[in-house]
């Protein structure tokens, strides 16, 4: 008798099997959704296909993809996010503009649904953390070190002038790579703005914050050039996603071959480096979407079909530097 178990209970204990499936019946389907910061956005676009490429591996997996339709809104992100949990999705890969507001009023709803998150490009605050497995995307710091660093090549005698132009104020990856563009120019940790530390000082009217809309942060570009602001740091690559860029900038060209305006942009998108080739740009400083979106899938299935808890709670992924000298090999296929 000890061990017979009640139908009642085998019937249960069915019911608390992850999606695993018996021989004689199919896979259950596996939905994961993928959210950007934006939609339209061929960053998280690339995201959406590392899922996908994933999911062609995986007969029963399925990626779906959104985002807020015209710039980085917080609530329209969480709008798409219960959306997504309404329509029964199993994972969610997300991309965080703002922490606090994304964990108030979405990330609590997926937890006490029992749908498991995975922040990719852009992590919750520490004190989010608790509403999501892993996170899966650049070390933010450290890229924006890396922009920073290269900046330095370009000081001028004296005092220089540096811009830094980010998207939404709220951003915890912007945000980390504006502290490290700092510490790299600074030498300080504490996140003060640049005011004639190490010879750099932050123009009077930076950082720029444009919530991702392209226009706005063109408009930003050209005014810096106009004033011959001496450097511009992108952290994300905003300005330059704009099909206008090459368009406007052009006049530009003698100005930023000259190094009298120096252009620093993350990001390695084929648009930009359609404007770095044209010599529009100084330096890009790529990341890797594509994978950031395939990594989170895979460990996303490892949880929800073996309860296999990611290995570690940050799953950093490298960058690559591209100038008008290396445009051509510069970037990963993946």
């Amino acid at each position: 008798m000890g061990f017979q178990i009640s139908g009642v209970l085998t019937m249960v204990l069915l019911c608390r099997l992850p999606l695993a499936a018996t021989a004689d019946t199919p896979a259950a389907k596996i939905v994961i959704g993928v959210i950007g910061k934006t939609k339209n956005d061929s960053f998280y676009e690339q995201s959406f296909q590392g899922c996908q490429a994933f999911a062609a591996s995986k007969s029963q997996v399925q990626c779906l993809y959104d985002g807020p339709k015209a710039f980085q809104d917080i609530r329209e992100q969480v709008s798409v996010t219960k959306a997504m949990l309404d329509k029964g999705v199993d994972g969610i890969m997300i991309s965080t503009t703002d922490s606090q507001f994304l964990s108030d009023n979405a990330l609590r709803l997926a937890k006490a649904r029992n749908i498991p998150v995975i922040t990719f490009d852009s992590d919750l605050l520490p004190e989010h953390q608790s509403y999501r497995l892993a996170y899966v995307g650049t070390n933010n710091f450290e890229f924006g070190v890396a922009l920073g660093n290269y900046a330095k090549q370009f000081k001028q005698t004296g005092d220089t002038p540096v811009c830094i132009q980010s998207g939404h104020a709220s951003t915890p990856n912007l945000n980390e790579r504006i502290r490290g563009v700092r510490f790299a120019l600074s030498g300080h940790d504490d996140n003060r703005r640049l005011r004639g530390d190490n010879g750099w000082s932050e123009y009077s009217r930076c950082p720029f914050y444009n919530l991702g809309k392209r226009k706005m942060a063109l408009s930003q570009l050209e005014l810096l050039l106009r004033k011959q602001v001496p450097i511009y740091i992108a952290v994300a690559g905003f300005a330059q996603f704009s099909p206008d860029y090459i368009e406007r900038i052009a006049p530009y060209k003698m100005q930023i071959a000259s190094q009298t305006s120096v252009i620093i942009s993350a990001d390695t998108e084929s648009v930009q480096l359609e404007a770095l080739a044209a010599g529009l740009s100084t330096v890009n400083i790529g990341q890797r979407p594509f994978e950031m979106g395939r990594l989170s899938a895979q460990m996303m299935y490892e949880y929800l079909v073996n309860q296999q808890l990611p290995a570690k709670s940050l799953n950093y992924l490298g960058f690559h530097y591209c100038t008008p000298q290396t445009v051509t090999t510069c970037t990963r296929n993946d």
